[in-house]
């Protein structure tokens, strides 16, 4: 059985370019997704066209990818990290 602490989400380390690395926890990384999400409801991609709110896509995006292409040439990325070691 896997170790369950390698499944926990402390923290995430957000990259955008030009811009300075940004830690968040969970909870923020979802509330940043969902407002980018909000401009794009008439072009997202078509794994999160299923969803119905921008929760549910916010959460789709942020536990199953580690990426997204904003615009052509600027992708965002987040990464899981773990600030102190247990």
């Amino acid at each position: 059985m896997p170790d369950a602490l390698m499944y926990q989400e402390d923290m995430y380390v957000v990259l955008r370019p030009g811009e300075a690395e940004v830690f968040m926890t969970p909870a923020e990384l979802l509330d940043y997704l969902s407002a980018l999400l909000s401009d794009r409801q008439d072009d997202l991609p078509r794994d999160l066209q299923r969803f119905s709110n921008l929760t549910e896509q916010a959460m789709h995006l942020r536990d199953t990818a580690c990426q997204w292409a904003l615009q052509p040439g600027e992708t965002l990325e987040w990464y899981v990290v773990r600030l102190e070691k247990p």
